[in-house]
């Protein structure tokens, strides 16, 4: 009896998808930030270039060269007391199409009693036809702070490149002092490109972008208010529950990542990632 092509295709594929995970923590000695324990595993890897400012910086480095359908990456980050750590990317991260299973990448940062993690990767670029759900969870405690910013491009416009079909759910919790504070999840699927084109939703553009501040007030918006005349794209800004977010829509990825970088300005004590300014 003769196997099913299609099922034997479908069994090579699945048998070969990617497969990552990175967990540590950083502990604060004799007043300066150092890794303590970490695993990696698969084809997710952190690197420890030389710090930026008082904290330590961690840059992922996905060998697998981007994700596709059914692969799956995990991130676990915790930041001991009175420790301060910046994460990020080596680059954007491509999510290519997916014919069966989406991609899942689970994301979950800790930082205990006074202290910080800035969690600023780079642009997640998804193709047509890309599937990916995302999950980022985040354990604050009372004193801890926290400077999170997650940038979505669909399609390269640069390249002529549009997304018209796929599928993403980013899903986003964040706890603080045990207590949930804030709960967000964002569907879109099925005709992706005709749904950005809608006013309501994006007005057609290619480019979104979340920043979470904590804590925020009122008072750090007003100053971040007062750089929106020089935006390339649309924001919007709200502060509520001890918490600032801006949320941008661009036209491409280039204009919203300048916006981005001055609100981050205006948000953080410290310099931005070297590679963000490349």
């Amino acid at each position: 009896m003769r196997a099913d092509p299609a099922n034997a295709a479908a069994d090579i594929f699945e048998a070969n998808r990617a497969r990552g995970a990175v967990r540590f923590d950083v502990r604060l000695q004799d007043d300066v930030t150092r890794r303590h324990h970490l695993h990696e595993s698969g084809s997710l890897r952190v690197r420890f270039p030389s710090p930026e400012d008082d904290g330590l910086s961690a840059m992922f480095v996905n060998t697998a060269g981007g994700i596709a359908g059914g692969d799956h990456f995990a991130i676990e980050v915790a930041a001991g007391e009175g420790s301060r750590v910046t994460l990020s990317s080596a680059a954007a991260e491509k999510v290519y199409r997916a014919p069966g299973k989406p991609a899942e990448l689970d994301i979950a940062l800790t930082a205990h009693a006074g202290a910080h993690i800035s969690w600023l990767p780079q642009e997640t670029i998804l193709f047509d036809r890309a599937r990916i759900h995302r999950r980022i969870d985040i354990d604050l405690a009372d004193t801890a702070s926290l400077l999170l910013c997650e940038t979505v491009v669909f399609g390269r416009t640069a390249m002529g490149e549009r997304m018209r079909e796929g599928e993403f759910v980013d899903r986003w919790r964040l706890k603080r002092g045990g207590k949930l504070v804030f709960a967000e999840t964002v569907r879109l699927d099925g005709d992706i490109g005709d749904k950005l084109a809608q006013p309501a939703i994006a007005k057609g553009a290619a480019a979104i972008g979340t920043a979470l501040i904590v804590p925020g007030d009122a008072a750090l918006v007003e100053r971040i208010r007062e750089s929106l005349p020089a935006f390339r794209g649309e924001a919007g800004l709200s502060a509520w529950n001890g918490f600032a977010m801006a949320r941008f829509c661009a036209q491409d990825a280039a204009s919203l990542r300048a916006d981005m970088m001055a609100v981050l300005g205006c948000a953080s004590a410290g310099p931005l990632p070297r590679l963000w300014l490349n």
